[in-house]
């Protein structure tokens, strides 16, 4: 008998909507019935890409017992973290607060007013190895919640109270010494044999590579230049990228990037392929752009929708092994490719009859310094196509307006740097999307579309990543729209977020559900932080436009963030970018012309010269009024009867109009 997530459309509360546990969605509904029947509420938040939540069902929500137990004595909930960030961002700092750790499954137990007195990750169904079980737990919940509840009461009440204690950290100026500690702590935790930061398990962060940049170009560092370089090269050496078909894995398990955590997401590849993308202009190596592409053919042809939105995810199992679709032995090898080319093939990617996962083999080139060539780049080919004959890997097809964005943002950066017009193409559509399936009649956002449904007020992570893909794709396109719909976005983000009383913005909108505690989150994760991005857009619309709203509402962002990366600045390397924009002089070029696109000479220079610190505008008789209107400083500027004539700003101060380019960089 289906349950009430029957009719949901999130993947991840389908896959659980047979389960005999009587789930509800998160609902009002749900808390009513824990009132009226006297019951705690069970929260259960996962999403359907995660190795660890299918564990728990098939383990516990699969099984009668714990159904019976359920369904008895608590009101089960179940949330698709995706799909609603903002529950999962306000029990996943219960969980913090309450056990020191976090992750997904997060399993929270709570009164039907919502206040939390239990908080988990991964319960096996009965204990073991001296870690409590699922059924151990609800036993002592009913128990006490029959006699002894005034002690959950209390519990909950603290954790409320906490929840609800007004953010007493300091706002203060960004400033240098915030880059210096952040760069200098993620050098001193640099793996100088395998890259990356840290021991394992290792996340690509690929934000902390992207402030690393732009801090070694600043300081003409070559050491951490050096980090970034070793960093990208291993990771697209070892097993979690994918040397078959392309795009990274979300973790390593191991110190050198060999046995991946299997689940691809969306906003890990984004995020990569703008930080290689960046990498290459700099260095301008070819295994960077071969990583490039390939990541990018993933993308297009596993995780893009027909109508140009991007799925959120592949599943790490398949037929409920872990990693069963990536892991191959010689043998099958052979048997596709023939045994010259798969002993070739195997001899390539370090593939033994051993093994190196579970006695099979994750294709790596750790420590080859060759690379693909045809050949191999052909027998990859062949073993994608068998691999997708041999077992199937879950897509969670929901389509997320903050992921998309990344990804918007990521290809129209790669389409610029590389060359590529189809990925632009490719971001233009996906805007396109997100415009026209995730974007309300009153111009608000939503979270998630899927199967004709958008659904869920968009929070502040959607409104800021938008922005910064709109501002990537004006970059980019140069059409005047994409910086009015940013700025646009960017109102948005100032009259649904902003805290009247101090600095930052909540995570959910002021006309939202509100929650029992309304965060604001600062910390740069898996994902950078929508405070961070908002402060980037900011920052870069006062560059563009010259528009004191916009510093003022940069400054006031920037001093919430630098109070809150005082204590850990490498933990806010996304804010740390916003803050390069304040701290370094800036340069804005305006190119005034009678033609209706950027001339060649400007294109080429932005793409082989990396001055993250430089704003382009153009201005021509066709947008000169949209421009005009979102950057009035340039109605000063004639336009010229034919070609082109160039102002640099630097520093606050402005060059007179030359026609010659050449000149004007020298």
């Amino acid at each position: 008998m289906p349950n009430l997530l029957n009719s949901q459309k999130s993947p991840y509360l389908l896959q659980h909507a047979q389960n005999p546990v009587n789930w509800y969605p998160w609902c009002s509904q749900a808390f009513e019935t824990a009132r009226k029947e006297d019951r705690p509420v069970f929260l259960s938040i996962g999403y359907s890409t995660c190795h660890w939540c299918h564990v728990m069902a098939h383990e516990s929500f699969e099984d009668e017992e714990v159904a019976q137990l359920l369904n008895h004595s608590f009101v089960p909930v179940k949330v698709d973290r995706e799909e609603r960030p903002d529950i999962d961002a306000v029990y996943m700092s219960v969980c913090q607060a309450m056990t020191g750790s976090s992750g997904w499954p997060l399993t929270i137990l709570m009164t039907p007013d919502q206040k939390p007195f239990y908080a988990g990750t991964y319960l096996p169904k009965h204990s073991r190895y001296g870690h409590l079980g699922l059924i151990e737990l609800l036993n002592q919940v009913e128990e006490l919640w029959q006699n002894q509840r005034e002690k959950l009461s209390r519990t909950g009440d603290k954790i409320l109270a906490w929840l609800q204690t007004p953010d007493k950290s300091s706002e203060q100026e960004p400033s240098f010494e915030l880059l210096h500690r952040a760069a200098a702590d993620l050098s001193e935790s640099f793996d100088p044999k395998w890259g990356g930061f840290g021991s394992a398990p290792k996340f690509p962060t690929p934000h902390n590579l992207l402030f690393l940049m732009r801090y070694a170009a600043f300081r003409q560092d070559k050491n951490i230049m050096q980090i970034i370089n070793k960093t990208l090269e291993c990771m697209a050496e070892g097993g979690i990228y994918d040397h078959i078909g392309g795009g990274f894995s979300r973790y390593s398990t191991d110190e050198k990037w060999l046995i991946p955590h299997f689940e691809k997401m969306l906003y890990d590849n984004a995020l990569l392929i703008y930080t290689y993308s960046e990498a290459y202009q700099i260095t301008q190596d070819p295994f960077f752009l071969s990583v490039i592409r390939e990541t990018v053919a993933y993308v297009l042809r596993e995780l893009t929708d027909k109508n140009g939105g991007f799925f959120c995810g592949q599943d790490a199992d398949s037929d409920g092994v872990e990693g069963k679709y990536y892991a191959l032995t010689p043998s099958e090898i052979r048997s596709v490719l023939g045994t010259d080319d798969g002993n070739d093939f195997c001899c390539f990617f370090h593939i033994t009859e051993k093994g190196n996962f579970e006695g099979k083999n994750i294709p790596s080139l750790l420590g080859r310094k060759e690379r693909k060539n045809l050949k191999m780049q052909k027998l990859c080919d062949k073993l994608q196509a068998y691999r997708l004959t041999r077992t199937a890997l879950h897509t969670d097809d929901k389509i997320l307006t903050s992921w998309n964005a990344l990804m918007i943002a990521a290809l129209a950066r790669a389409s610029f740097l590389c060359r590529e017009p189809s990925w632009l193409h490719a971001a233009e559509k996906a805007q396109r999307f997100l415009e026209t399936r995730l974007t309300g009649s009153d111009g608000r956002l939503y979270v998630r579309y899927r199967d004709g449904e958008a659904a869920h007020p968009g929070n502040l992570d959607d409104y800021a990543c938008y922005a910064w893909a709109l501002l990537e794709l004006y970059q980019t396109t140069w059409n005047a729209g994409c910086l009015e719909k940013a700025v646009r976005t960017a109102e948005q983000i100032s009259r649904l977020f902003s805290d009247q009383e101090h600095d930052g913005f909540y995570l959910y909108a002021r006309d939202a559900e509100q929650l029992i505690s309304r965060p604001k989150e600062t910390w740069d994760g898996a994902l950078p932080s929508g405070n961070s991005v908002a402060a980037l857009v900011f920052s870069l619309l006062y560059e563009l436009t010259g528009q004191k709203s916009w510093r003022t509402e940069q400054e006031h962002v920037l001093r919430f963030l630098a109070g809150k990366a005082r204590a850990f600045p490498s933990a806010h390397c996304f804010a740390l970018l916003s803050m390069y924009h304040v701290l370094r002089p800036s340069s804005q070029l305006v190119c005034v012309s009678a033609d209706r696109q950027m001339p060649e000479e400007v294109q080429d220079f932005l793409c082989r010269n990396y001055f993250p610190e430089l704003t382009v505008l153009l201005l021509t008789t066709d947008n000169r009024d949209t421009i005009v209107r979102m950057a009035p400083f340039t109605a000063q500027y004639p336009i010229p009867d034919s070609g082109t004539v160039y102002y640099l700003c630097h520093n606050n101060a402005c060059s007179t109009g030359t026609r010659d380019f050449r000149s004007l960089l020298e």
